[in-house]
């Protein structure tokens, strides 16, 4: 299927939430505590993701963010990750029987970067090829 700017790709689930494995992609510089903190510095940006294991614990993640705190203020996830990262609700919905499963990791990018180019040709395609080689059959998509 080609894309444009016209037509918005749809594809329907092929198995009920209920039984499907969801992972998040986030671009809110969610990554673990001891990873390497995405950079901050505004003339550059970062253009690099993060894969988060699917069984973190949540006060294992933390975030940076270059985005102005009027833009983006990092103080609430910073107290609850879940307000960007709801991992733990994902794992309450398994737990009530709503979706199948969490997958065995998640990714996150800081949606902050100058270097456009090389988000589009770098980036994105090997976060795409994360996405397909994981065992997910869906992708919660999130920002901060």
């Amino acid at each position: 299927m080609e894309l444009s700017r016209k037509a918005i790709p749809y594809t329907p689930m092929g198995k009920p939430l209920h039984e499907s494995t969801i992972m998040i992609v986030s671009t809110s510089g969610v990554h673990l505590k001891n990873q390497e903190p995405y950079n901050t510095e505004p003339s550059e940006g970062d253009s690099t993701f993060r894969v988060i294991p699917g069984d973190v614990d949540a006060n294992d993640l933390t975030v940076t963010h270059a985005a102005p705190k009027e833009h983006y203020n990092t103080d609430a996830p910073k107290e609850d990750i879940n307000c960007v990262f709801p991992i733990d609700r994902l794992r309450e919905m398994v737990d009530d029987g709503d979706i199948g499963g969490v997958a065995e990791k998640h990714l996150t990018m800081m949606g902050y970067s100058m270097r456009l180019n090389k988000i589009n040709k770098e980036t994105i395609p090997a976060l795409v090829k994360e996405v397909v080689r994981s065992k997910a059959d869906a992708v919660l998509l999130t920002a901060g």
